[in-house]
């Protein structure tokens, strides 16, 4: 399979010439995992970082309890773990597939010399950092500032931005994650996030059909997702 047009579409790898492109196809390792493989443990030591080509990968950590809260979902065409690469020698989450997954694995040495002799490259990468940087700011005010509702309306609204479609109830999409794993990616129980759901429910502000959701009154969700109490 040739690898090159999915490298082209990872952002970490814009503005690279096709010789640049080959140059990271030479590198790289093909990977495949069936659904619910660990990828990686935290605390593993890291050797390299990944590009999702198919499937989709869910960062995570885990309490002392044993309770989960996932910090990311990969989709393909996004990268995780570069972060290792230059901060520490080991994993800081753990990282397992939610669905057959296909990985492009970077070892670290090989990476790292190509982004001696690659500005552009090493552009990239700050620019990457820092998109996982806002998006570890934005968690933290979620999970601090938020309640379980204002989190739900947010991740509905942003999920909706991303693949709903309008139709004369108003916008229809469906759940990316099971409910569990959204109730862990909001910091928060499946009953608390099932409540949550009834309550938007039943003020008319989403219908709920299985995964299906379909937004009723998107400015009251909206103003629900900036913390005004439902």
């Amino acid at each position: 399979m040739n690898i090159e047009p999915s490298l082209k579409k990872c952002p970490l790898f814009s503005g690279l010439e096709d010789g640049e492109i080959a140059e990271l196809g030479g590198i790289s390792i093909s990977k495949r995992y069936p659904k619910g493989a660990l990828i990686f443990s935290e605390d593993q030591e890291a050797k390299g970082f990944f590009v999702v080509i198919s499937g989709r990968v869910k960062i995570y950590k885990l309490s002392p309890e044993g309770k989960e809260q996932i910090l990311h979902i990969i989709s393909p065409g996004q990268t995780f773990a570069e972060a290792a690469l230059f901060d520490g020698s080991t994993y800081p989450a753990f990282a397992e597939s939610l669905a057959e997954t296909r990985v492009l694995y970077f070892p670290k040495e090989s990476f790292v010399n190509l982004i001696r002799k690659n500005p552009q490259m090493s552009l990239n990468m700050i620019a990457s950092l820092s998109h996982w940087l806002r998006k570890f700011v934005s968690l933290v005010e979620e999970l601090s500032l938020k309640d379980v509702s204002a989190r739900l309306s947010k991740y509905l609204m942003d999920l909706s931005a991303q693949s709903g479609r309008s139709s004369q109830r108003g916008i229809e999409f469906e759940l990316d994650i099971r409910k569990s794993q959204l109730a862990s990616q909001l910091g928060t129980i499946s009953e608390t996030l099932s409540r949550a759901l009834r309550r938007l429910r039943d003020r008319g502000i989403i219908k709920v059909e299985g995964k299906k959701i379909t937004i009723l009154q998107k400015e009251a969700l909206e103003e629900i997702s900036l913390g005004i109490p439902l």
